[in-house]
């Protein structure tokens, strides 16, 4: 009896970690770059992360939604929504987002170290009907302001493209651009 106690204790300490929500807050001090203070929470229980970019009129949320595969970024200053399929290829999981962070922070590479990857989505400019389909998360977060699905730029189609976009980068480890009419105006 005493064996299952400890042993159910001990699962219990090395199982919460992996359970846990937790913050990650990081504040461009100098400002160099405009880019404000961005946190990121993340809720493994749910599989999901949130990335706050509170910039004054320039900010932005963006919810990474590991379970379904979707992300949505909404642009306070566009007052829209945009929801993508995550490239799992380039955006870190769930588990390495911490880690990567505080390599960065520990290691003072942030926004003078290496470049962040990138990516570039193609915004449709027909709104979306049906936020269900995402899941609650983004349902939630874009529900009453237009929202638009982008597809993934290929690099052929990176070379040609003239247009103006809107760029998140989240703690310096990847670049989301969002590209056409609805974030150019």
């Amino acid at each position: 009896m005493k064996f299952t106690i400890v042993f159910a204790g001990l699962l219990g300490v090395f199982l919460a970690p992996a359970l846990a929500n937790y913050n990650i807050n990081v504040n461009d001090d100098n400002n160099n770059a405009g880019s404000g203070q961005q946190s990121v929470s993340i809720n493994n229980e749910h599989n999901v992360a949130n990335v706050d970019n509170n910039n004054g009129w320039d900010s932005w949320n963006s919810i990474w939604d590991y379970g379904n595969g979707f992300a949505a970024t909404r642009l306070f200053q566009k007052k829209t929504c945009i929801v993508h399929k995550m490239n799992k290829e380039v955006m870190p999981s769930i588990q390495s987002l911490d880690a990567l962070v505080k390599e960065k922070k520990l290691q003072g590479k942030g926004p003078g170290g290496p470049p962040p990857k990138g990516l570039m989505y193609s915004v449709n400019p027909n709104k979306v009907d049906d936020l269900s389909k995402f899941g609650k998360n983004i349902a939630n977060m874009c529900r009453g302001i237009p929202t638009y699905m982008a597809e993934e730029m290929q690099e052929a189609s990176l070379f040609f493209y003239s247009g103006t976009c809107y760029t998140t980068s989240i703690l310096w480890i990847v670049d989301i651009s969002f590209c056409g009419d609805t974030v150019e105006n």
